[in-house]
């Protein structure tokens, strides 16, 4: 008789825990308590991909075992009081609460005295505290006493409370930018999906593909998009943030990720790579230094281009001025003035944009193709969540379909994969672009004049992103 499919989960995680703590003993690391602060040195137990690849199977066995065993209106409860949660989140950080826990230590703070330092109401700390205990993002000590968990203190800006208070306006400064990046999405993005159902119903923009049209200009109320928007008089602050909340975005993704896959030493001096909707060239910076025979042109708005020149002079002098890298204003609407480049890359270009839109980015580079050149294109690939047999295709596209998880579990592993999902409906309520999935880059890529030719999908640090080849056509 067949073993059944909670028998099959369950060993799944006693396996996989096994395989985790036999790893670790081996290499002499710990596996953090829940209770305990998070540190960078306290990550070192994933560092072994049989540990990755058990932590994410024993994560989506468990998640998987909950949906079979949890009353159905328990689970659809999770997911329904997914805004309760969020509004809970935000009060907390915006009044400081990790940070004053963080001061009062591991044994705790009376809600009374929580009260007396974010100025919120004693009572209403408490059942703040006490939900977001509940899915163990603070720790309920004793009755009415609260500190931070492994999870909470991930969300630490660093500085003292008596900093935060003097200087609200500089509270993510110089910070590590993870914290910024939520109380984005806490905001922002609560702007946005608040008027989601609106926008998806109303014939004017269930079919709109325009970024002025995007759910959160509806909550605004204004009429230009959320780039132009966040840079208005009286967006500041949220720009600020906005700014830091990148740079913690990048640093979840290192640019030396983006060395990893094609080979870029293959390209030889002649070669000319053009960083299209580059930024300040951070991964063209970390080829440069890589590949110091490769010919770079680093592409975007002037106003970015200046940015960069500092960045640049600062890093690479020599490079620039032997001319090596050049740096160029250039907007990826309009012709492409390279008519002779080897390859050109597209880091987190295309998600900005709806298909109308980054199919006219991706005509612009096929029209200045030559017959030889190649296009990279680094995005974040959103799995199916079944199983993929047809994304291969007929030519057997390497790396098209990525690695599933065992059966029984659904294939994308399931929740584990949520921060994925979550930046796809990101681009949409403040963008009305998206993340794609292999098959709508293989169409969206057609009908931009390119062929994918191979995926080379990362590991660790470089998971998140993978990079797609591509060919004219």
């Amino acid at each position: 008789m067949a073993p059944s499919t909670l028998s099959q989960l369950s060993k799944f995680i006693s396996d996989s825990v096994a395989t985790i703590e036999a790893s670790c003993k081996t290499r002499g690391v710990e596996i953090p308590d829940i209770n305990s602060l998070f540190t960078p040195a306290s990550e070192a137990f994933r560092f072994d991909p049989a540990v990755s690849e058990a932590i994410n199977v024993a994560t989506a066995a468990a998640y998987q075992i909950a949906a079979i065993l949890e009353p159905p209106p328990v689970s659809v409860s999770h997911i329904a009081s997914g805004h309760y949660k969020a509004a809970v989140l935000r009060a907390l950080l915006e009044t400081n609460t990790v940070e004053i826990l963080r001061e009062a230590g591991p044994k705790g703070l009376h809600v009374n005295d929580i009260g007396q330092k974010n100025n919120l109401d004693p009572k209403k700390n408490a059942r703040l505290l006490r939900y977001l205990s509940t899915y163990y993002m603070f720790r309920e000590v004793e009755p009415d006493v609260f500190a931070n968990t492994r999870m909470s203190s991930m969300l630490d800006t660093g500085k003292s409370v008596k900093d935060l208070l003097a200087q609200p306006s500089e509270r993510h400064v110089g910070s590590p930018g993870f914290a910024a990046l939520i109380e984005h999405v806490l905001d922002e993005g609560w702007l946005g999906a608040s008027s989601a159902v609106d926008a998806l119903r109303d014939p004017k923009t269930r079919l709109s593909e325009e970024p002025n049209e995007a759910p959160i200009s509806r909550t605004t109320g204004s009429e230009v998009p959320f780039w132009t928007w966040i840079e208005q008089p009286g967006q500041e602050q949220r720009l600020k943030r906005f700014g830091i909340a990148m740079q913690g975005v990048a640093a979840m993704q290192p640019a030396e990720a983006a060395l990893t896959g094609f080979d870029w030493k293959a390209l030889g001096p002649k070669d000319i790579v053009v960083d299209v909707g580059a930024g300040v060239g951070t991964v063209s910076l970390a080829l440069a230094k890589e590949c110091p025979s490769l010919s770079i042109i680093v592409q975007d708005r002037d106003a970015v281009i200046e940015q960069a020149k500092g960045i640049w002079n600062k890093e690479l002098s020599d490079a620039i001025k032997s001319g090596r890298v050049q740096l160029q204003g250039h907007d990826f609407f309009t012709s492409q003035p390279v008519k002779n480049a080897s390859v050109f890359l597209l880091k987190q270009v295309l998600h900005d944009w709806s298909d109308g839109y980054a199919v006219k980015i991706l005509q612009q580079l096929r029209a200045a193709a030559t017959p030889n050149t190649k296009l990279i294109v680094m995005e974040s690939i959103v799995p199916y969540a079944c199983h993929d047999t047809r994304s291969a295709g007929k030519d057997g596209i390497p790396g098209a379909i990525p690695p599933e998880a065992p059966a029984p579990l659904l294939s994308n592993y399931g929740p584990i994969n949520d921060m994925q999902y979550n930046s796809d409906f990101t681009m949409f309520f403040l963008m009305n672009s998206q993340e794609r999935t292999i098959g709508h880059f293989q169409a969206l890529l057609q009908d931009g004049g390119w062929k994918i030719v191979r995926v080379y999908r990362g590991e660790g640090p470089s998971a998140f992103m993978q990079k797609m080849e591509a060919i004219p056509i």
